[in-house]
């Protein structure tokens, strides 16, 4: 059960500075538009958080705060004028470091990378700032952003803002971890396997990875996908309304669509729902993950939908291929770099890829296949299912200083099955918080949808937050 607290309170006479990190992206604009808090005065308060939890969290890479407080004073100009940019105009925001932005190296987390500014705004960061959002920095990731986990050459360990002895997970895992601790309410972050939804689970966030080119990315790469990472549904659905509009620069950028994403409505009677307790491959579950996972679906099928256990997707076949076909797409890269800049990649990651180097082509193409593997069993599962319940992650946060829940590089991906086959397979899945363990760790529920259905895994996750009831205790 979440942890109940009371919702940040505010005096219009002698503000609670400390509840600012806590207020939503709705609230603020909401305050914004009633002029009774000002983009400068969240500003200054989230940085003010920044500066407390930060040299414990190490989840930022380039805080600029003298950037976004004089971003601050522009929007708050416009706010007094009545004239707003856009929807997030004056709301704090973080980017994941691999996601550029004009004038900012991008190191990929690894010590390895040559630094040289961005030229320009990759396309999320773009739609955030063209809105009027204000960007506060980017967040930290490990090497080529191939860990679950804060562990990088480049960037200092990032922390679990719950038990900072205890990884944020990965590879957004600076962004988790400042959406836990309060620093702003928007965090934008990357998923090819699991990368923004694992975070978010050991995390206690809301992480959606939108339907394939429903956000444009650049580069744009199998199963890769930006999205948010949020305290809310509600902010998680505010962030699609910007980021989902089309980008030239991806060449698998969905046509513009018309969601009505502000509606997260759903009518639960008749729904059918899948619930996956074994996805087929990796860890085995740990029983106070299944049993929130299962809590969640009892109340599910009490509020009227039909939910009913189905069958595993996932083949050790496949994560095995999987892994062939990621070890030679990293030795790609590795291989490129001279001998000096190799060894400063981290140990575990260049350990893990030099293996590529030994597969052959039909190694590659074998795994490549195994991708179309879950594609099919995904298809067929959705004929049948309007929505599947999963956990998130197999078992809680582990130790800071692991590269994985098993810290074995040739064992890397004993924890994604859950959520790398809707990469794959290209469905919406989002991950909402569904409890926490007896030691106060959170524990991440996924929901997943139909190919293209975002707003509708959106809806479902908002009814959880209603189910769920109380608010969170964020560990600010």
């Amino acid at each position: 059960m979440a942890q109940a607290a009371q919702k940040p309170a505010l005096n219009t006479g002698d503000r609670l500075v400390t509840a600012i990190p806590l207020l939503s992206a709705c609230d603020l604009l909401d305050r914004y538009r009633a002029r009774s808090l000002s983009p400068t005065e969240a500003v200054d308060a989230i940085v003010a958080q920044i500066e407390r939890r930060e040299p414990d969290l190490c989840a930022l890479y380039a805080f600029d705060p003298e950037a976004a407080r004089r971003a601050s004073r522009e929007s708050t100009d416009r706010w007094m004028r009545g004239e707003p940019l856009g929807p997030l105009d004056g709301v704090p925001v973080t980017i994941k470091e691999n996601i550029a932005t004009a004038g900012v190296p991008v190191p990929l987390g690894t010590a390895a990378t040559e630094l040289a500014p961005a030229a320009v705004d990759a396309p999320p960061a773009a739609r955030l700032r063209e809105t009027g959002a204000i960007l506060l920095a980017k967040t930290t990731m490990p090497d080529y952003g191939m860990l679950s986990s804060g562990l990088s050459s480049f960037h200092k360990l990032a922390r679990n803002p719950w038990n900072p002895r205890l990884n944020p997970g990965g590879s957004s895992a600076g962004a988790a971890a400042a959406g836990a601790a309060g620093f702003g309410p928007l965090h934008l972050g990357t998923d090819i396997g699991g990368s923004v939804r694992l975070p978010a689970g050991w995390c206690g966030l809301v992480g959606l990875k939108p339907s394939a080119g429903r956000v444009p990315i650049d580069p744009p790469f199998l199963g890769r996908v930006a999205g948010p990472m949020t305290r809310t549904i509600a902010d998680a659905a505010l962030m699609m309304s910007v980021l989902s509009r089309p980008d030239g620069r991806d060449g698998t950028s969905l046509p513009e669509q018309a969601i009505n994403w502000a509606d997260l409505s759903i009518a639960l009677r008749g729904l059918r729902i899948g619930l996956m307790l074994d996805i087929g491959a990796g860890l085995p579950l740990d029983p106070e993950v299944a049993t929130a996972v299962e809590r969640a679906a009892s109340l599910f099928e009490q509020a009227g939908a039909q939910v009913r256990p189905v069958m595993p997707i996932l083949s050790r076949d496949m994560l095995d291929g999987l892994d062939d076909f990621w070890r030679v797409r990293a030795w790609d890269d590795l291989s490129r770099l001279s001998d000096e800049r190799r060894d400063r990649v981290l140990p575990y990651i260049r350990d893990w890829a030099e293996t590529g180097a030994h597969r052959s082509g039909l190694d590659v193409i074998r795994g490549y296949n195994r991708t179309m593997e879950m594609r099919k069993g995904a298809a067929a599962l959705f004929a049948d299912h309007d929505f599947v319940l999963s956990p998130t992650a197999p078992v809680p946060a582990y130790p800071a200083e692991w590269a994985s829940p098993l810290h074995d590089p040739s064992r890397p991906f004993e924890h994604i099955g859950y959520t790398v086959v809707w990469n794959m397979a290209e469905n919406p899945a989002v991950s909402v918080n569904a409890g926490f363990t007896a030691a106060g760790l959170p524990i991440g529920l996924q929901i997943v949808g139909r190919r293209f259905d975002d707003r509708g895994v959106l809806a479902m996750g908002r009814v959880w937050e209603e189910m769920r009831g109380g608010e969170m205790r964020w560990p600010v």
